[in-house]
């Protein structure tokens, strides 16, 4: 009895590691939904499988269930996620596994989402089926990382990128950046923006090296832009201005913004969020990721520059860390990052689960603040 035990585990996990590889083909592409994927299995064998491409789109279950057809009935369905029981934009996907005959549901983790949160598995279980959770748990939570924490927080998950010298410099004392890191790391900098749905830099940033925010050396969506803009101080002719008419671009401001700047950026397809500054002068973080949650904004690609860097930090709102090291040490020149009021090495931030590989000629070094 043992050994059967054991077999039957290790098929869960077997199955369930390809149900959350075909989950991650829908990387950068489901927002604000979660990436799925699923396999039905009979007999042993893989006999339909399918991954949630987008949102609106039809659901990783009822891809599977069409491709498994009539060997549905009898089989195993494995999915990462809580399959759903009610009806969004889509019919629940309760509804189709108990349509189309399946005998036993495995999925790795309960859906986060109140409106779903176990009810999935208790439709299931009351029709009959056998419903099995936990199998790779914790390898799923991970790969849906952010929408677990728009789930359970109702903000944005933040990432911290910074392209930075050995000694920490993120442009020389002249003001020059391009290039800090190489192209392998530019590269999947982009790759960055896709999997996020906002990208965040200060007015500096916008006005030193006029960037466009987009994503151009891979295949995916560009983000939305958001620029914090506390005196509104950024050029009108500047690319993130001038292209916002696709709707991309928020800039954020104090509640006492000028009026005709204001009016002057609006008219350029430019959104504004008009926010409270904190007693240091500072914008309240805080209402600036319940802001962008209000328009279902999952994630956060913060991007730049020092002084942005540090009030996230400072305002413990950093959820993931990535940092380019590249092999150039300049010796002055401006830091990554300026003062977060820490004092003591006791009282540093230590990054958890830290990896760290090569990026062309540069370090990436990530990891987990919260």
């Amino acid at each position: 009895m043992i050994g059967v035990f054991f077999m039957v585990r290790r098929n869960d996990a077997h199955f369930m590691e390809r149900a959350l590889k075909l989950a991650d083909k829908g990387r950068g592409q489901t927002s604000p939904n979660p990436m799925v994927g699923a396999v039905v299995v009979r007999a042993g064998r893989i006999v339909g499988e399918g991954y949630h491409e987008g949102a609106g789109l039809p659901h990783a279950e009822v891809h599977a269930l069409n491709q498994a057809g009539t060997k549905a009935k009898g089989a195993t369905l494995y999915v990462n996620l809580e399959p759903c029981c009610h009806a969004g934009r889509t019919p629940p996907c309760t509804k189709a596994i108990l349509t189309a005959g399946i005998e036993r549901v495995v999925c790795a983790v309960e859906d986060p989402n109140p409106i779903v949160s176990g009810r999935g598995v208790q439709h299931l279980r009351g029709a009959g089926i056998t419903v099995a959770v936990g199998c790779l748990e914790h390898e799923a939570e991970r790969l849906n990382e952010i929408y677990f924490h728009y789930m359970r927080t109702g903000v944005p998950f933040v990432s911290l990128k910074i392209a930075q010298t050995l000694d920490g410099r993120i442009a020389a004392s002249n003001g020059s950046s391009r290039w800090i890191s190489g192209e392998a790391s530019r590269r999947y900098g982009h790759v960055l923006r896709a999997q996020h749905d906002a990208v965040l830099v200060g007015a500096k940033t916008v006005v030193q090296d006029d960037p466009e925010l987009t994503v151009r050396h891979v295949q995916g969506k560009n983000p939305i832009r958001i620029i914090l803009a506390r005196t509104l101080g950024i050029p009108l002719d500047s690319r993130v201005v001038n292209d916002g008419g696709e709707g991309r671009t928020r800039v954020v401001t104090s509640v006492d913004g000028d009026p005709s700047t204001i009016e002057a950026l609006q008219s350029k397809g430019v959104g504004i969020w008009s926010l409270p500054l904190n007693e240091a002068g500072r914008f309240d973080l805080t209402a600036l990721l319940k802001k962008a949650a209000e328009e279902d904004i999952t994630s956060l690609l913060v991007e730049g520059g020092c002084e942005v860097f540090s009030t996230f930090l400072r305002a413990r709102l950093v959820d993931k860390v990535y940092i380019f090291v590249a092999p150039t040490i300049l010796g002055s020149g401006l830091p990554s990052i300026g003062d977060i009021g820490i004092g003591t090495l006791e009282n540093g931030l230590h990054l958890r689960d830290v990896e760290v590989r090569r990026s062309g000629q540069d370090v990436l070094m990530t990891g987990y603040l919260n």
